[in-house]
Order: C-alpha cells, then structure tokens, then sequence
C-alpha cells in the first residue's frame, strides 16, 4: 500500500460501495450457479456482467485519481510520483 491517500468524498464513497456491494452480489450469484449446476453459457454470461462492472468501477478509480491525485498534485514533483505508479498499476490492469 501507498502512504498516498484519496480522500473520497462521503457521497462518492457511498456510491462506490453501492458498486461494489452490486459486484459481491453478482459474483455471490454466479457462486449459486455453479452450485446449482447451472448451464456454463448462463454463468459465462454472468461472469461478463462483473467483469465489466469492475471495469466500470476501475475507470471511476481512475479518472478520481487522475485529477485528485495528478491534476490536484500538491506540486509537479507529487503529480509526476503519483502519474508514474498509476501507468505501473495501468500496465497491469490491461493485461
């Protein structure tokens, strides 16, 4: 972890856990499915529902840290530390 921190606003943070309780529910079904030997089309399907759930909440993630965090940088030398780990973390998310 990073000594970085985000401070999210109390609405957007609620609303970021709303996404991510949708997310826990959609896997919590996919995990029924499976249970109940249902047909791998159908919970194919719902794995691409939360993929691109997470992909939504990701591009949240990103577009609040690219101008909190590097726009809002306290000066260019924090703006470009902040910009060169999330292109790290970047590298890994579209793999």
């Amino acid at each position: 972890m990073s000594s970085h921190t985000h401070k999210h606003p109390p609405q957007e943070k609620q609303a970021l856990q709303l996404r991510l309780r949708k997310i826990a529910g959609q896997v919590a079904a996919i995990e029924k499915m499976i249970s109940t030997d249902c047909d791998c089309p159908d919970v194919l399907m719902q794995v691409v529902s939360v993929r691109k759930a997470l992909k939504s909440f990701a591009e949240v993630i990103i577009q609040g840290h690219l101008h909190e965090c590097i726009e809002g940088a306290a000066d260019a030398k924090e703006g470009q530390h902040n910009l060169r780990k999330l292109l790290s973390v970047l590298e890994r998310f579209v793999e």
